[in-house]
């Protein structure tokens, strides 16, 4: 079983930035594929941006190329997603998941909200 838990969401005014972090509480992380997806209120999960189990690969929703991006320390067992640049259309709830196979996990979410 592997434990997501999100950090860093908040309160932001357009124009500002955040930093998501996903710790991951599995001794394989390495091995895993990670993505971070975002739900508005009254829409579905998309997907924003995902980082390939070695960190090599790389891949952004459209609205979000050039404002956001995903790290992550395999030796810290975390990924991030560094968000610039935000826009009130941002605004969801953030959600990590780690993919291995035809496995996967998601973690509770964490709220962004970009307001002025």
């Amino acid at each position: 079983q592997v434990q997501l838990v999100e950090s860093g969401g908040g309160l932001v005014q357009p124009g500002g930035s955040l930093r998501l972090s996903c710790a991951a509480s599995v001794f394989t992380f390495s091995s895993y594929g990670m993505s971070w997806y975002r739900q508005a209120p009254g829409k579905e999960r998309v997907l924003v941006a995902s980082i390939s189990s070695a960190g090599g690969s790389t891949n952004y929703l459209d609205s979000v190329k050039g404002r956001f991006t995903i790290s992550r320390d395999n030796a810290r067992n975390t990924v991030f997603l560094q968000m610039n640049s935000l826009k009130p259309e941002d605004t969801a709830v953030y959600y990590c998941n780690a993919v291995k196979g035809w496995v996967s996990y998601w973690g509770q979410g964490t709220q962004v909200t970009v307001s002025s």
